[in-house]
């Protein structure tokens, strides 16, 4: 099985520096985010399908 991935953290308070970089460090958050739901709604599928994804050990 793939390696699970943990929630991101938002960026702090202060980790944006709000001057329109590219990309910014909020980019990368969606982009970590996205890919971690992405995990989680095919992990919920599989366990909704009766797939404890142990490879039937």
């Amino acid at each position: 099985m793939a390696t699970l991935l943990e929630k991101p953290e938002p960026p702090g308070e202060f980790d944006c520096c709000e001057s329109a970089c590219e990309p910014c460090v909020w980019d990368f958050y969606y982009e970590e985010l996205a890919a971690w739901q992405k995990q989680q709604a095919e992990l919920k599928a599989a366990a909704d399908a009766g797939d404890g994804g142990d490879g039937g050990s």
